[in-house]
């Protein structure tokens, strides 16, 4: 099995940051792309941003130059630096990883259980 877990979150002022890391570990034979994604309330779950093992990144255009993502491929981690936060960043927040578990085989979508990121104004 794949475990995903996570750590961070919390409640923090406009233009406060926060650090969001995440984990997967168990049957891994490669993981594709992690990456973060979020769903605030009455609103569909969106990309936030997403990593690539090669490094290639991609940004909602919401949170671009204000959040930076980065991976440890050696230790399967993804973390997420949330600068100059806005109160429109206030959601759940859920790591996403794309795991293939062995050579040849497919990948499929792990998830973290998701950490609430507030933002007041």
């Amino acid at each position: 099995q794949v475990q995903v877990v996570e750590s961070g979150g919390g409640l923090v002022q406009a233009g406060g940051s926060l650090r969001l890391s995440c984990a997967a570990s168990g049957t891994i034979f490669n993981i594709h792309t992690m990456g973060w994604y979020r769903q605030a309330p009455g609103k569909q779950r969106e990309l936030v941003a997403t990593i690539t093992s090669d490094g290639i990144t991609n940004y909602a255009d919401s949170v671009q130059g204000r959040f930076t993502i980065s991976r440890d491929n050696a230790k399967n981690t993804v973390s997420l630096q949330m600068d100059n936060l806005e109160p429109e960043d206030t959601a759940v927040y859920s790591c996403n990883a794309k795991v293939q578990r062995r050579s040849y085989g497919r990948f499929f979508d792990s998830w973290g259980q998701g950490p609430q990121v507030t933002v007041s104004s």
